[in-house]
């Protein structure tokens, strides 16, 4: 119920987002007609589309995406021919005689004939192929979602949810709208004036939804931003992480649940496919990691420690690798980290996240304990921890009858990334550079899919970032398309990476990196050398800086000498 009403807001909001305005035109062109049966269908007409479409871009892939790109230019045609109709009578005359013949009643004759509700619909359906509310907290939570959890009823509902909220706002300014017109065509004979005024503007949406100006210009310089109302919404309806069980020695670990299925795996890599029945007998370890996460990356130490010390044992320790972004779903950048990474042990690929659907899971790194008999003891999501976690893998070992357990705890002295983290509290966040999750961005508006050209601040606060230089934002990460752009930090912490990747083509990015201005020296991270230098070679998580002494807040730049990189998160330590 929280999150239909989350969804609900949200979409309530979209009209205070410049991305609406394009749109609006195309609602307040009918608002001299009957709400109930020209503005109530043609907002049911948008709304139900929307849903459509989003769930369809969501869960759909690519084919989705380019019929609905085929719809957005029927679209256009369609509410351009609306707008030439306005503009004027004799042009609708003309026009409409087709129309007509076909049934569509978009035009002038329409009056003439009655009003129709379907043309009305029909015209909000034109008019939702077009909508393309801003990728706020909200939207950007709900097409995750439905990304997550694949084509459903509930996705579907959260969605139209969001649709009708927008739906309402529009509503509300359609029936203002009305009025307004009429007082306008009463007291001073506006009535074509309006009409040939709403024309221009319909005309004029047309064009700034093909140009592409709703996503990019309008963004940038709009003094209207939701984004951190529907922030604050979804941070006070998000529940809580679950609590960790607390272990007490001596006493028995609760069940848990039942070890779902394995079978969705998409595909296995160290082993040939396991199942729950094959497991009967061992004790399991199940951790769910993805390899450019750097908890799951500061994990790892210590799984493939327990994994080497209580493999004679009874212990099969199985990775299961859930993507986070779209580079690590490619099996061959899997296998490729699997390896780099020194994991021995079965992983598999749970791209569909069949698995972790199955386990109701929510975290990376998260794991679970299976006993022999197949249920859930323990669990546990994030880092830390680790002698509690490996006491309970002694603990249901001995349960199974294993004696002589070799003593002491895994201290693994991991190095480089794989290092535990500074535990500086204050820290800076994991931050995401594309649009869907970016926070605390300083470079003014950014636009959304589309080449711009950004400058960096001279000052940023503490936690703040900026990018320089011509970048294409998108959903999950930004695209550097000339050389010698920037990506500028203020942050806090004893250690910076950064996810990158190489151009489409595989070229490699070389990069220099400065903190406060000069080069690392003592405190370059594993990937650059002292002078700042680094290659982008393949799509993966890059440890730029390591602090020798502390973790003081400084300005980190990264300057890109090559186009073509992706940038995609930030994390610290």
């Amino acid at each position: 119920m929280f999150v239909l009403i989350l969804a609900y807001l949200g979409g309530a909001l979209t009209i205070l987002s410049p991305c609406i305005l394009p749109v609006l035109p195309f609602v307040f062109a009918r608002a001299d007609r009957p709400f109930v049966r020209n503005g109530l269908p043609m907002l049911l007409g948008m709304a139900l589309t929307f849903a459509l479409v989003a769930t369809l871009a969501a869960v759909g892939g690519g084919w989705a995406i380019r019929a609905n790109q085929y719809g957005r230019i029927v679209a256009l045609v369609v509410l351009a021919v609306l707008g030439l109709t306005l503009l004027s009578s004799h042009l609708a005359e003309w026009i409409s005689r087709p129309f007509v013949a076909l049934g569509n009643k978009l035009s002038q004759r329409s009056e003439r004939d009655g009003d129709s509700p379907w043309s009305a619909m029909g015209l909000g359906v034109a008019t939702g192929l077009l909508w393309a509310p801003c990728a706020g907290p909200i939207l950007g939570l709900l097409l995750t979602g439905a990304a997550l959890n694949g084509a459903s009823v509930q996705t579907t509902l959260l969605l139209l949810t969001y649709a009708a909220g927008a739906a309402t706002s529009l509503a509300l300014a359609l029936l203002i709208g009305g009025k307004v017109f009429a007082l306008m065509k009463r007291s001073l004979g506006a009535g074509e004036w309006v009409r040939r005024t709403l024309g221009a503007l319909v005309l004029a949406g047309v064009a700034v939804i093909a140009l592409g100006i709703d996503t990019g210009l309008l963004t940038r310089v709009s003094l209207a931003s939701t984004g951190g109302i529907e922030q604050k919404l979804v941070d006070a309806v998000r529940p809580a992480p679950a609590p960790q069980p607390a272990v007490k020695a001596g006493e028995a670990l609760p069940v848990e649940g039942q070890l779902p299925s394995l079978a969705g795996a998409t595909q296995w890599f160290n082993s040939a496919p396991l199942s729950a029945t094959s497991l009967r007998g061992k004790v399991v370890l199940v951790d769910f990691w993805t390899y450019s996460c750097i908890n799951c990356i500061r994990s790892l130490p210590y799984v493939r420690g327990w994994a080497d010390k209580y493999k004679d044992h009874g212990l099969v320790v199985i990775g299961v690798h859930a993507p986070e972004f779209a580079f690590e779903k490619e099996p061959q950048n899997v296998a490729k980290a699997i390896k780099d990474l020194g994991v021995d042990y079965p992983v598999a690929l749970d791209n569909d996240y069949a698995i972790w659907k199955g386990f109701n899971n929510e975290y990376w790194p998260a794991h679970y304990f299976i006993d022999t008999q197949g249920r859930i003891r323990h669990h546990h999501f994030g880092e830390g921890e680790y002698e509690q976690s490996e006491d309970v893998i002694r603990q249901l070992l001995t349960e199974a009858g294993q004696k002589n357990l070799p003593g002491g705890y895994v201290q693994p002295g991991a190095r480089g990334a794989e290092a535990a983290s500074s535990g500086d509290a204050q820290r800076s966040p994991e931050t995401y550079v594309g649009y869907a999750r970016a926070e605390n961005f300083a470079g003014g508006q950014v636009a959304h899919d589309d080449a711009w050209n950004y400058h960096a601040p001279t000052a940023l606060m503490a936690n703040q970032w900026a990018l320089d230089g011509h970048w294409t934002v998108r959903e999950e990460s930004a695209r550097l398309d000339s050389a010698n752009g920037r990506i500028v930090y203020r942050f806090r912490g004893r250690d910076l990476h950064l996810v990158l990747g190489p151009s489409a083509d595989g070229k490699p990015v070389r990069f220099r990196v400065t903190i406060d201005g000069k080069a690392p020296a003592a405190d370059h991270g594993m990937d650059i050398d002292a002078d700042g230098n680094g290659t982008v070679t393949s799509q993966r998580l890059y440890q730029l800086i390591r602090q020798a002494d502390g973790t003081g807040e400084r300005t980190f730049e990264i300057t890109f000498l090559d186009p073509g990189v992706l940038a995609y998160a930030f994390t610290f330590g």
